[in-house]
């Protein structure tokens, strides 16, 4: 299911937001690492309704996956 541009823009804000202050980096390295993920491109397909979980779930997602890229 495809949520509205405006909706997933506010929900993109948020999870960048999350994941700065989980991962204790800057807000530009939180967009860099929100738009290299995965995680990005299922919400922006509308894959699984990825948009509807909370932005924490999402944000600790994203931080599993970069340590996985990083271990490769």
């Amino acid at each position: 299911m495809k949520a509205h541009p405006t909706l997933l823009q506010l929900k993109y804000d948020d999870v960048i937001e999350t994941l700065a202050k989980k991962a204790n980096i800057s807000l530009r390295e939180a967009l860099d690492m929100f738009y290299k993920s995965p995680i990005y491109e299922e919400i922006s397909q509308g894959i699984s309704d990825m948009h509807c979980r909370s932005d924490g779930y999402l944000a600790e997602d994203i931080l599993h996956f970069a340590q996985i890229s990083l271990i490769k």
